[in-house]
């Protein structure tokens, strides 16, 4: 898969021929970029994102060991300013990461369980325990149900009506991590290839991308494309033709990237805060 960095200085085409540069301001409509607005801080290991109705953010704080079940991670309130509102907006839990809002409920994975909340309350509603499951990861809304990832069994999981079954396991999902639900498909990332796959609702995988070093989230770009983060310290942009263009490269942990319009929000899971940016074209 081919990877290229900013900036592109030529185009090749088919043919054999080789185009004149084009205009910097022309060639920078395809690649988008991406400013830091604000950095906040005091998390606790923070992992996972959900748009919160009063135009806020849900974050997850695995609190130590992602796998441990120690009863002391919890989801915070942020503000959309950057503030802290509730620290504790729900019932703590084990170590949350993903989290989807579908009908006016929150779901949280847990390990094995997803846990739901009244999104406009905090009200704990219940939970579903994921028999098998190894490390429930990401979840996303899509097709009227939530999917979440099990990132130790390559395996997808559908939770409607309280219960859930598994969707979708493949070899070629092992790492599996963020997923998102985007009209016909699915975009998933894995993190063993660094693969960015496109699903149908019958589970026929395309790659669109690979080489992005522990893929993690994934949103859409206003435009086209896809920002695509890599926990390492990565934030790719990977266009519709499957080149990818890495944006960001430094030692600041990108986890659950979310994108809601121009807002990417971030957290940084080794340096307890959350970093929102703008992306534009």
């Amino acid at each position: 898969m081919l990877r290229r960095f900013l900036p592109i200085t030529a185009i090749l085409l088919a043919a054999g021929c080789v185009q004149a540069p084009a205009e910097p301001e022309e060639a920078a409509l395809s690649i988008p970029k991406i400013e830091q607005a604000w950095n906040a801080e005091g998390f606790e290991s923070p992992e996972g994102v959900a748009a919160a109705p009063d135009g806020g953010y849900f974050i997850s704080n695995v609190v130590g060991e992602g796998s441990e079940k120690d009863g002391d991670g919890y989801i915070a309130h942020l503000s959309h300013d950057g503030a802290i509102t509730k620290r504790y907006w729900a019932a703590k839990l084990d170590a949350p990461k993903g989290m989807a809002v579908l009908d006016g409920a929150l779901y949280a994975t847990d390990i094995d369980n997803v846990v739901m909340f009244g999104v406009a309350d905090g009200k704990r509603l219940g939970k579903v325990r994921i028999e098998g499951a190894k490390f429930l990861n990401d979840a996303t809304p899509w097709d009227g149900a939530i999917y979440v990832s099990d990132s130790g069994d390559a395996a997808i999981y559908r939770i409607s009506d309280g219960a859930a079954e598994l969707w979708l396991q493949d070899e070629r999902l092992a790492g599996v991590n963020g997923l998102l639900g985007e009209g016909d498909r699915m975009l998933v990332s894995t993190m063993t290839t660094g693969s960015l796959f496109s699903v149908t609702a019958e589970g026929e995988l395309t790659e669109i991308a690979s080489g992005m070093e522990n893929a993690d989230g994934i949103g859409p770009v206003p435009g086209g494309g896809y920002l695509v983060s890599s926990w390492p310290g990565q934030i790719h942009y990977v266009g519709e033709d499957g080149v990818v263009t890495t944006l960001v490269d430094g030692e600041v942990m990108q986890n659950d990237l979310t994108v809601i319009g121009d807002t990417v929000i971030v957290p940084n899971w080794g340096q307890n805060t959350v970093t929102v940016w703008k992306v534009s074209r």
